[in-house]
């Protein structure tokens, strides 16, 4: 029992709490290369990412694998990333550190995907490229996104409005 679910029960809540973290970061990351920001979409994909981090950790296990690894880097990058959107709303420096930290925490849950799928598929690994050929170039993919990211991502703020006072001139 975990959180009071059984096993498989508490597996399906998490997986999916991934593939809703994987489907909103991968609009997120679209968004970001068209310099646009949808808030809300933007808090289901951290969420989300964030909560498949937690969940993850609770899993049974005699050893640390690629998960836990992949979860500790995660909130790593999900600390900075939080803090530049909800804390600095994205001045100066802190837009290209969300726009890297946000394209790494949905690249890590990728990754964690990637080798879910090579290790639950017989098709996959029939298919696709060699795994570590496969995470290579999603890597590559990623780097390569990530820096248009942090290069396009220049969301949209409102002008700023000047009030007049009733006794200036016009």
């Amino acid at each position: 029992m975990i959180l009071g679910m059984s096993l498989s029960t508490f597996t399906a809540v998490h997986v999916v709490i991934s593939l809703v973290g994987l489907a909103s970061g991968a609009f997120v990351l679209r968004d970001m290369l068209r310099s646009r920001q949808a808030a809300g979409l933007t808090a289901v994909f951290l969420a989300t990412t964030l909560a498949t981090t937690v969940t993850g950790c609770l899993f049974p296990s005699t050893r640390v694998g690629l998960g836990q690894v992949v979860g500790c880097l995660s909130l790593i990058v999900l600390v900075p990333t939080l803090t530049a959107l909800y804390g600095y709303r994205l001045a100066g420096p802190w837009r290209g550190v969300y726009a890297s930290g946000a394209t790494a925490a949905l690249y890590l849950n990728v990754l964690i995907g990637v080798a879910q799928a090579f290790a639950k598929s017989t098709t996959v690994q029939a298919l696709a490229p060699p795994y570590l050929l496969t995470q290579l170039v999603v890597l590559a993919v990623f780097i390569s996104l990530g820096r248009l990211a942090v290069k396009r991502f220049r969301p949209c703020t409102p002008p700023l409005v000047r009030i007049r006072s009733p006794a200036a001139p016009v």
